[in-house]
C-alpha cells in the first residue's frame, strides 16, 4: 500500500497518526526528560554556593525563572533595568547587560543554560541590594555613621518577583522619596552639561565686588550665566545684576549671602561640575540608605547645611540654624536615626565623661577651684569638697567623680534640650553661646547639636498637644526648675550629612564637606566601579 492512499483514508489516517505520535514519543521524551534534568541538576550545583538562591530554586524544583522562551519579558525587564543602572550612579560594569546577553546566547548546552540562569538570579539580588539599600556598608566607610540600613530579605525579594510583573516589580525598588527623583534629574542635567563642556573658564582673582570691571567681571558673569544665576547680558561691570546674581548663588551654596565674590565664593563657584556631580551621585546613596518612611512629622538636621527642620508631610514647617561638633577626631556629630520622646526645661548639664577627663580634670589638677560653675559628685550623688581632693592622684582611667552644671540661663545646654535617648548621649539643645550662629561654618560644639532658636523650637514641637505652647512654656521656664515634657507623640530624629541637596521650588543645594565623610565615600563608590560620566541628551 502507498503511503499517499494512507492519507486518504480517515480511519486508515488516523490510526498513522497515533502511531507516529507514539514514535515520536518514544524517540524523544527520554532526550528532552533527560536535558530537564541535567538543568536541574546544573542548577542546584550553581545555586548551591547561595543558601538564599539555593532555597529559592529548591523550592521550585529547580526549574529556571529566565531560561525558557515563557520568561523572555523577564528577561526583558532585567535587561532593561541593568542598562539604566547608571542613571541611579550604580556600578554600570557589573551590570553589562550586552555581556550577559551574550552568555545567553553562548549557553546551548543544559548544564551552560543553568550556569546564566543562576548568574541572572543573582545579578538580579545584586541589582536589587544596590538600587534599593545602596551600594556601600555606611559604617564601613565612617565610622561615625551609624545607619541602620533597610536590607530586606534577599530570598523574599526573589520570590515576590517571580509573582509580579516584571518591569512593575525593578521600578518599584529605589527610593521612592521626592528628594531622590529630584536628585536623579539634577544627575543626568548634569551629565547632559558636562557633555556640552560644562560651565566654561572658571573666574581669576581672589575678590571681586560691585563696582569693579574688566576681564575678571566678565568671566565671572559668564560663570553665572553658565550656572543659571544670572540672565544673559553684555555688563562688563559688576553692577546690581551680578550681585544679585552672586546673592543667589550664595544662598544655594550656603556662604555669607554678601553680593561679594571673596575667596569662598570664588573658590565654590570655580569648583567643577565633575565635582559637583560626584556629591550628587553620594547624595542617591545616602537617600538607599535611609530608604524607609522618615515619619509623617519629623526632625531633619542637614550637619552640613548647619540646620535642623521640623517637616511636616513632606513640608518645612520650622527652620532654625545650628551649630555641630567640631571638626575634630574626638568631637564630630555622628549620623543616625532615633525617636525624640520628651524635652527639659531648665536642665542640668551632666558633664559627659570624655570632656571631664580630657578637659575639666588637667584643670582641676592645676587649680582645683576652676570651672567652678560645675558641681562635682561622688557615685552616690553627694556633693565633693573640692579642697578635700588630690586631683592629680588621678588619670583619665580612673576619676571616681561626675560633673554637673545646675540650671541657668549660663548653663552649657542653655535653657531647654531636646532628647532622643541614644548611645552616643547626642540631643539638641539651647546655648548661651549665641554669638556662633552668626557664622558661616558652625562646627564648633562637642558633638551635641545647638539650636539659635531653641523656644520656638519648642514651640512648634508642643503645638500638636496643648493650645498655648508659648505660655506654657515661659511659665515653666520662669520657675527656674528642672522640669521634663513629654511629646505626646514622639517624633523621629534624623541627622544626616548632605553636601548635595534639592529645594522642591529653587536649584540645587550644595554645601561644604567640612569632616571629609562624603569624599570618603565617593572613594568607596568609585573603587566599586561608580564614574562620573558625561551624557549628550
Amino acid at each position: 500500500m502507498q503511503f499517499e492512499g494512507l492519507l486518504k483514508r480517515p480511519v486508515m489516517f488516523r490510526l498513522f497518526a497515533i502511531l507516529v505520535a507514539v514514535i515520536a514519543t518514544f524517540v524523544t521524551a527520554p532526550q528532552v526528560q533527560a536535558q530537564v534534568t541535567e538543568f536541574r541538576q546544573a542548577v542546584a550545583q550553581a545555586a548551591a554556593s547561595d543558601s538564599d538562591l539555593a532555597a529559592f530554586y529548591r523550592a521550585r524544583n529547580f526549574e529556571g525563572i529566565w531560561s525558557a522562551s515563557g520568561d523572555r519579558r523577564r528577561r526583558n525587564a532585567l535587561l532593561e533595568a541593568f542598562n539604566a543602572a547608571g542613571d541611579h550612579g550604580l556600578p554600570s560594569d557589573r551590570y553589562d547587560a550586552n555581556a550577559l546577553i551574550a552568555q545567553l546566547q553562548a549557553a546551548t548546552t543544559p548544564t551552560a543554560q543553568a550556569r546564566a540562569e543562576v548568574e541572572m538570579s543573582r545579578l538580579f539580588l545584586q541589582y536589587a541590594r544596590d538600587i534599593q539599600t545602596g551600594v556601600l556598608v555606611p559604617s564601613r566607610v565612617d565610622r561615625n555613621i551609624h545607619r541602620q540600613v533597610p536590607y530586606r530579605s534577599r530570598l523574599a525579594t526573589i520570590q515576590a518577583f517571580v509573582q509580579s510583573n516584571p518591569a512593575g516589580f525593578l521600578r518599584s525598588l529605589p527610593p521612592s522619596s521626592p528628594e531622590y527623583t529630584r536628585l536623579m534629574r539634577e544627575k543626568l542635567e548634569m551629565e547632559r552639561l558636562l557633555a556640552d563642556g560644562g560651565w566654561g573658564p572658571t573666574v581669576p582673582g581672589r575678590k571681586l565686588e560691585q563696582g569693579d570691571s574688566g576681564a575678571q567681571v566678565v568671566a565671572l558673569r559668564n560663570r553665572l550665566i553658565a550656572m543659571g544665576f544670572l540672565q544673559r547680558t553684555n555688563t562688563q561691570t559688576y553692577d546690581a545684576a551680578i550681585t544679585n546674581a552672586v546673592q543667589r548663588f550664595q544662598q544655594a551654596h550656603g556662604l555669607a549671602i554678601d553680593g561679594t565674590a571673596g575667596p569662598g565664593t570664588l573658590n565654590a563657584l570655580n569648583t567643577t561640575p565633575e565635582r559637583r556631580l560626584q556629591s550628587i551621585i553620594v547624595a542617591m546613596e545616602r537617600e538607599r540608605w535611609i530608604n524607609r518612611p522618615r515619619g509623617a512629622r519629623h526632625i531633619w538636621v542637614n550637619l552640613t547645611d548647619f540646620s535642623a527642620q521640623i517637616i511636616d508631610n513632606d513640608v518645612v514647617t520650622f527652620t532654625t540654624r545650628s551649630v555641630i561638633g567640631a571638626a575634630d577626631r574626638d568631637r564630630y556629630s555622628p549620623e543616625f536615626s532615633d525617636v525624640m520622646e520628651f524635652m527639659v526645661i531648665n536642665p542640668s548639664w551632666y558633664v559627659p565623661r570624655s570632656i571631664i577627663t580630657k578637659e575639666y580634670l588637667p584643670q582641676l589638677q592645676a587649680n582645683p577651684n576652676s570651672v567652678n560653675q560645675l558641681i562635682i559628685t561622688d557615685a552616690r550623688g553627694r556633693v565633693v569638697d573640692r579642697n578635700a581632693v588630690d586631683f592629680t592622684s588621678y588619670s583619665e582611667t580612673n576619676f571616681p567623680y561626675s560633673m554637673r552644671q545646675a540650671p541657668s540661663r549660663g548653663n552649657a545646654l542653655g535653657l531647654v534640650k531636646f532628647m532622643f535617648p541614644n548611645r552616643y548621649n547626642i540631643y539638641l539643645h539651647d546655648t548661651p553661646a549665641k554669638s556662633l550662629f552668626g557664622r558661616e561654618t558652625r562646627a564648633y560644639s562637642h558633638g551635641c547639636i545647638r539650636l539659635a532658636d531653641p523656644f520656638d523650637f519648642a514651640y512648634a514641637l508642643l503645638s500638636r498637644q496643648m493650645s498655648n505652647p508659648e505660655e506654657f512654656f515661659q511659665a515653666e521656664l520662669r520657675t527656674g526648675r528642672e522640669r521634663r515634657v513629654d511629646l505626646e507623640a514622639p517624633v523621629p530624629v534624623h541627622l544626616v550629612y548632605r553636601t548635595a541637596f534639592t529645594k522642591a521650588d529653587g536649584p540645587m543645594q550644595f554645601r561644604r564637606d567640612v569632616y571629609g565623610r562624603d569624599g570618603r565615600i565617593w572613594d568607596a563608590l568609585s573603587r566599586e566601579g561608580v564614574a562620573v560620566r558625561a551624557v549628550r541628551g
